[in-house]
């Protein structure tokens, strides 16, 4: 394993060294904390990810990603949802966003569904236990990775949106398309951004199109309505939030493809509120990461995270 010293001699930086530095710092600041969802955080040091500024191109800490959130007011971070180093970060940016604007932060998520608010709600003030939430709110099998940033949250009694669309609504659309939704009742309708959804085309319909294999693969286009229904409910979930709380930083979660050139889900947040500043992040296990490809992720994200692939993705 390299150690701080040889990283600083490669670099041969000492930017690159307090860089490096600060982030073994944080990692030691999340274990103070009491991480104990995560069992292996110990055998994470900091030279395991990287941290960039894709319009400098070069190494930044997250304190550099909090201070521009000065002039945001979400951030996306797309992760890949069994990337725990990712997971450690989201949660020390959630943590270093509280402090900074204190009763002022708030977390949206897509590993939780609309229809789960009120659950999830009641988990944060207190009124129901764990065993509760996770079964009644239907959390992912991987809920280990999250629970850090929900307990953040409940201990400092920050809000969390329940951003994504219901899964039964979005199956329906995978089936029959978008006009389907028109048969859902009032109180259905009000789980899912607003009747007509706007699928979006041009770049966004062909990166899913490539992701499907291509134009001529493509099932019918209810596949890519049902992912239109997903970011455009994740969009009007966030944009609900801030009308209602003015001045709010919202640190959003979702699968990289969400938020990727801030297409999806960022691109709806914008037909909703449309002076919604916006930054995002994108993770991911490269190999790249001390040397990376930046015609590959220079168009990503204002922010790429690149990870060690050897690590283990779970813990």
């Amino acid at each position: 394993m390299k150690t701080l010293n040889k990283i600083a001699l490669q670099h041969q930086s000492k930017r690159n060294f307090n860089i490096l530095a600060q982030q073994m710092k944080l990692i030691l600041s999340i274990l103070l904390t009491g991480l104990s969802a995560v069992g292996a955080a110990q055998e994470l040091p900091a030279n395991h990810y990287k941290i960039y500024s894709t319009s400098a191109q070069k190494l930044v800490m997250p304190d550099d990603i909090i201070n521009d959130m000065a002039n945001a007011d979400v951030l996306f971070f797309g992760e890949e949802h069994n990337d725990s180093t990712a997971h450690y970060l989201e949660f020390a940016l959630f943590k270093k966003l509280a402090e900074k604007y204190p009763q002022k932060t708030a977390l949206s998520m897509e590993m939780f569904q609309t229809d789960c608010q009120l659950v999830l709600d009641e988990y944060l003030g207190g009124l129901i236990r764990e065993k509760n939430l996770v079964t009644d709110a239907r959390t992912w099998p991987n809920y280990k990775d999250y629970k850090p940033m929900i307990e953040l949250a409940k201990t400092n009694h920050l809000p969390v949106i329940a951003a994504n669309a219901p899964t039964r609504y979005t199956n329906m659309v995978t089936r029959s398309g978008l006009d389907v939704l028109k048969q859902l009742d009032k109180q259905a309708k009000s789980y899912l951004a607003p009747l007509p959804i706007d699928t979006a085309s041009g770049p966004y319909y062909d990166k899913f199109a490539k992701i499907m294999g291509g134009h001529a693969s493509m099932p019918g286009m209810q596949i890519y309505q049902s992912q239109n229904l997903w970011d455009a409910t994740m969009g009007w979930s966030i944009a609900k939030f801030l009308k209602q709380h003015a001045g709010f930083k919202i640190l959003q979660l979702n699968g990289g493809f969400h938020s990727e050139e801030k297409l999806g889900a960022v691109a709806q947040l914008k037909r909703y509120a449309p002076k919604a500043r916006t930054l995002n992040i994108a993770t991911y296990a490269d190999e790249s990461f001390d040397n990376p490809n930046w015609s590959k992720f220079a168009g990503m994200a204002d922010y790429i995270i690149l990870t060690d692939p050897k690590l283990p993705k779970t813990f």
